[in-house]
């Protein structure tokens, strides 16, 4: 079975985002993750995941003005040098917590005569965080993103990751692979887990259409489950998903997964 993560910004919302660490380690899960921390001290973090046993999995970079519809700002003109910062501030984050995994994203573009220039914006972006990831023996990951949820993102299908990372050319930038955005884009799944397996540094999933719990909609995650493991991945698989109620009882999809 694979090591399942919490996603807490979308995991246990009933509760105070520092107190759902607790109901992730009570409910069975062994790592945690979410969209952004910063709201909150790296300390108070650190100090839930060390009295409950958990592993800081993932968490994103800041993403500009999220309320806005910004979705990153590594692409974007005239952010560098807020850019730059974002990586520092989400670095001083990762060591505080232990996080090994960042995820840096593209950003918005919605003017199509400057995506050329945006793109290239973003692989000197990306160079600039590989750089100072490295030196903490940090990973970073990039994903696409599916353009029914965020029209106009920069990176939307699993070629153009594979493309941005050959061309950063960094041992430490890997692929997010999401299976829930990958199925709205591209599905065949399966093959894309075959065919990524070599860049994949992390994995997602939530069910589709509607980004409930993985034993709901179209995709067979069990048979999923089995091909990463097959795949022999050893990393985390976040839980990016909306429950449909109350979280713990929408958990009988993991504990079916545990069983098998």
């Amino acid at each position: 079975m694979p090591r399942f993560a919490a996603n807490l910004s979308t995991l246990f919302t009933e509760l105070p985002f520092l107190d759902r660490f607790a109901a992730a380690a009570a409910a069975g899960f062994r790592g945690v993750e979410y969209l952004f921390p910063y709201e909150f001290p790296k300390e108070a973090i650190a100090e839930r995941l060390a009295a409950h046993g958990l592993t800081q999995v993932l968490f994103n970079l800041p993403p500009g003005d999220w309320h806005a519809g910004e979705r990153g700002i590594a692409a974007l003109a005239g952010r560098q040098e807020e850019f730059r910062e974002s990586v520092d501030l989400a670095l001083d984050y990762a060591r505080a917590t232990g996080c090994r995994t960042l995820h840096v994203m593209a950003g918005v573009v919605t003017d199509e005569a400057g995506r050329a220039a945006a793109w290239d914006r973003y692989l000197e972006s990306l160079r600039h965080a590989c750089g100072r990831a490295a030196a903490d023996g940090i990973t970073l990951v990039v994903e696409p993103l599916n353009t029914r949820d965020v029209p106009g993102y920069l990176l939307t299908r699993q070629a153009e990751a594979r493309q941005a990372i050959e061309a950063v050319g960094a041992a430490n930038l890997g692929l997010q692979f999401d299976l829930y955005h990958c199925q709205i884009t591209e599905g065949d799944l399966s093959v894309h887990l075959r065919d990524y397996a070599d860049v994949i540094r992390h994995i997602q999933i939530a069910g589709v259409p509607d980004r409930h719990e993985p034993d709901t909609g179209e995709v067979n995650f069990p048979y999923l489950f089995d091909a990463i493991d097959r795949q022999g991945y050893a990393g985390w698989v976040g839980c990016e998903y909306r429950p449909r109620g109350e979280t713990t009882a929408g958990l009988g999809w993991l504990r079916r997964a545990a069983a098998a």
